[in-house]
């Protein structure tokens, strides 16, 4: 994926605003969700990441912030396709997916 195509899937990806992850990243089900690596999760790790990147200007995202945004689009297409069945407002897949900037019910 080239830059511009990166921007484009990571905002296609990432549904939620700054704020919104921001928020949803202090709750207990945050925390709670994810494959951990000592005290916090990777997807937790991760969303406090995407936070900053939203809140940056395109002009000012380094080579980082890029390889971050491809891999978010990778977790993200990879953990729709293994959606559960039934309802999946209060599942940990959908925290999951929370915790790195997508709400699969929006």
């Amino acid at each position: 994926m080239d830059d511009e195509e990166t921007r484009r899937e990571f905002g296609s990806s990432v549904n939620m605003t700054a704020k919104q992850l921001d928020d949803w990243l202090g709750t207990d089900e945050s925390k709670a969700a994810g494959q951990h690596e000592g005290r916090e999760s990777i997807g937790h790790k991760s969303g406090r990441r995407i936070v900053e990147v939203l809140r940056k200007k395109k002009d000012d995202l380094t080579g980082d912030d890029l390889a971050h945004m491809r891999k978010v689009v990778g977790y993200v297409h990879r953990h729709l396709a293994q959606r559960p069945s039934g309802d999946v407002e209060d599942t940990r897949w959908r925290h999951s997916l929370m915790n790195w900037g997508h709400d699969p019910l929006r």
